[in-house]
C-alpha cells in the first residue's frame, strides 16, 4: 500500500474512531480538503488518469449544446434560464456546446447565464481559461444557484459520488466499512474492508450470502433536490455516466490510475474512486419528487438520435485525411456498442418538470 499523505491521516482517524463506511472513505478520498484527489490534479486526459466523452471528440459537447437550443425552445424560449453543468472537467464539453449554440441558436446563448459546480481549485483554473468570454460563476454545491428555469447538465458527475455498500451475511445486511488490517494501530498497518457486527435492518433488498448492495445515498439526495426544482421551476437535466439500467446486487466500486484498473484501497488520496451509477433508484427517487423521467437509454442510441454519424460526416468531409480519421475515430469510440465499449457502458437519463414536452434523444 503506498503512502500517501491521506493513508497517515486515514489511520489515525480510524485508530481514534473506528471503521469508517465506504461513503465517508470515498468522500475523504476525493474530496478532502488538502490531500483529495480532486483537490490536487488535473485528472483528464493522457498524461492523466482517464478520458471523458468531450476529450474524445468535440461532437459531444457541440451536440449538447444544441440538445440545450432545442430544450429551450420546448420551454417557451425563456428571456434569461440557468445554463448548469455539473463537474465540467476542464470545461471542454461547454465551450464545445457554447461554440455550436453562437453559431445555430444565437439567441438560446444569449438567454443563458452560466454557472458550473466544481469544487476542485485545479480545475475551476482550466474552466475559466476554456470559458473566460462565457463569463461563468463557480459554485461548490447546487444550494447556491440562483432561481429560476435550468437546463443542467452531468456528464460523469454521479459516479464520482459517495456510496455506501452493504454485504448479505448470515445476520442479514451489514454495511461495509474501510478498517485497519490485523487490528487498530498507527504505524505499518493497512487499510483492509470489514463488515459492521450488527446488520442493518432497514436494508430489505434480495440476495444471495456474500452479495453486495450499493447505495448511491448522495446522489439520491442530489437527484431529488434537482428534480424539485425542475418540478417548481422548470427546465430540464440530462445525466450521463457508466452505469445499470435496472440496478442489483454487484460490487461496483472501482479505482483508476493511469487509464488502468487499480485496488480501491491502494494510493487513498492518488486514485480515482467511483461506483457505478444506478439508474433505476436516480429515477425513482426523481419520480418520487415530482420530475419526469426520460430513458434511461445507451449513450450510443442518444448520439445517434441527435445526429452524430451526419455531424461526424460534415466535419470529416472539411478535413485533410488524417483529421478525418480522427473525427472517424472519436465518433466511434463515443457510440461503441461492444460490451467494454462506451455507447453500451454509458447510460443517459433525462428529467423535466410535469406537463413538458419530450426531451430530444429519448
Amino acid at each position: 500500500m503506498t503512502g500517501t499523505p491521506l493513508l497517515g491521516e486515514l489511520r489515525r482517524l480510524i485508530a481514534v474512531e473506528g471503521p469508517i463506511t465506504i461513503e465517508r472513505y470515498m468522500a475523504l478520498c476525493l474530496g478532502h480538503p488538502v490531500h483529495g484527489y480532486y483537490r490536487t490534479r488535473d485528472p483528464l486526459g493522457a498524461a492523466g488518469d482517464f478520458t471523458t466523452a468531450p476529450e474524445i471528440s468535440q461532437i459531444f459537447g457541440e451536440l449538447l449544446g444544441l440538445w440545450t437550443a432545442e430544450v429551450w425552445h420546448g420551454l417557451g424560449r425563456p428571456a434569461g434560464f440557468r445554463l448548469v453543468e455539473l463537474g465540467p472537467g476542464r470545461g471542454t464539453l461547454m465551450a464545445d456546446a457554447l461554440r455550436a449554440l453562437r453559431a445555430a441558436a444565437p439567441d438560446c446563448l444569449a438567454a443563458a447565464d452560466l454557472h458550473l459546480v466544481e469544487t476542485s481549485p485545479t480545475l475551476r483554473a482550466a474552466q475559466g481559461r476554456a470559458l473566460a468570454t462565457a463569463a461563468p460563476t463557480w459554485h461548490d454545491a447546487i444550494d447556491t444557484l440562483p432561481d429560476g428555469p435550468a437546463i443542467v447538465l452531468a456528464n460523469e458527475f454521479f459516479d464520482a459520488l459517495p456510496v455506501r455498500q452493504y454485504q448479505r451475511t448470515g445476520r442479514g445486511w451489514c454495511e461495509r466499512r474501510v478498517g485497519l488490517k490485523d487490528g487498530v494501530g498507527l504505524d505499518g498497518d493497512v487499510l483492509a474492508f470489514g463488515l459492521s457486527p450488527d446488520p442493518t435492518p432497514e436494508i430489505t433488498a434480495e440476495g444471495a450470502a456474500g452479495a453486495i448492495l450499493t447505495l448511491p445515498a448522495v446522489g439520491l439526495d442530489l437527484v431529488r433536490q434537482l428534480a424539485g426544482r425542475l418540478a417548481r421551476e422548470g427546465g430540464a437535466l440530462l445525466a450521463i455516466d457508466y452505469g445499470d439500467l435496472y440496478g442489483g446486487t454487484a460490487d461496483t466500486l472501482q479505482a483508476v490510475t493511469r487509464h488502468r484498473f487499480a485496488d480501491p484501497l491502494e494510493a487513498p488520496g492518488e486514485t480515482d474512486l467511483t461506483a457505478q451509477v444506478d439508474f433505476a433508484a436516480l429515477a425513482r427517487a426523481a419520480a418520487g419528487a415530482g420530475a419526469v423521467v426520460h430513458g434511461p437509454v445507451t449513450q450510443a442510441d442518444f448520439l445517434l438520435a441527435l445526429g452524430l454519424a451526419q455531424r461526424a460526416e460534415r466535419l470529416a468531409a472539411r478535413a485533410n485525411p488524417v483529421q478525418a480519421a480522427a473525427v472517424k475515430a472519436g465518433a466511434d469510440r463515443l457510440v461503441d456498442r461492444s460490451t467494454r465499449g462506451m455507447g453500451h457502458l454509458f447510460k443517459v437519463m433525462g428529467l423535466t418538470g410535469p406537463g413538458r414536452p419530450g426531451l430530444p434523444g429519448f
